[in-house]
């Protein structure tokens, strides 16, 4: 099995993942830049694709992080992925993204029982979400996605960008401070998933707030 997984929740990144090459990554992609996913993204999957000799016809799905993240970053990253879907006829499903992050946690060795996943949300904010973690077995979701404050977040350890940058008031993993979800660990929890039969969920995006942008209301009479 051949998957391209996408994410745009924080950096644009895509990577092909396929249950015959070692660790599952046959190529993979991350930009650092946070704010340029639309321009990079599209020739970066080009680049992927002829880099690895495939083409479209060699995907079997298709996997894009669905959030938490900026409305405008996370919709070019879907709206690409489902722009594949429909060109290539191939299956389309969406993970959270902050699920990436979960998988790097549990395969490293500051893997925890119970941890937090956090990444920066702006505004002083943070996306968070909670998991747990048993022997054997992949990290499970059991609250969130949320967003909010980082001093309000569970007094548990936090892995991810989003306690690195508020390190002075959560308990930030020093290794992980910087760590933002990308696609080549979204790909192999997708292929983990499907591997122990799990159902993958559809692309609709966790954006958690309304955009920014709002449709202007009527203009207002001079008289």
């Amino acid at each position: 099995m051949l998957i391209l997984a996408i994410d745009t929740s924080a950096v644009a990144s895509a990577a092909l993942i396929s249950d015959d090459a070692m660790e599952g990554v046959v190529e993979s992609f991350a930009t650092e830049d946070t704010r340029s996913h639309a321009e990079v993204l599209a020739p970066g999957i080009e680049k992927l694709l002829a880099d690895a000799g495939v083409s479209g016809a060699d995907i079997d799905l298709i996997v894009t992080g669905v959030g938490p993240g900026p409305f405008t970053g996370l919709r070019s990253g879907i709206a690409t992925a489902r722009t594949l879907a429909f060109a290539w006829n191939k299956p389309l499903f969406g993970l959270m993204s902050l699920d990436a992050i979960a998988l790097e946690v549990a395969e490293s060795t500051e893997a925890q029982a119970e941890f937090l996943v956090a990444t920066d949300a702006r505004r002083k904010e943070v996306y968070w979400a909670r998991y747990t973690l048993n022997d054997g077995q992949l990290p499970q979701l059991v609250d969130g996605p949320h967003v909010g404050f980082a001093s309000e977040l569970p007094d548990l350890p936090v892995f991810g960008a989003g306690g690195g940058i508020y390190a002075d008031v959560v308990n930030a993993n020093e290794e992980f401070s910087t760590t933002q979800p990308d696609a080549a660990s979204l790909g192999q929890f997708a292929m983990a998933l499907l591997t122990a039969g799990a159902e993958l969920p559809d692309s609709t995006p966790l954006y958690l707030r309304e955009s920014d942008a709002q449709v202007p209301g009527p203009r207002k009479r001079a008289l």
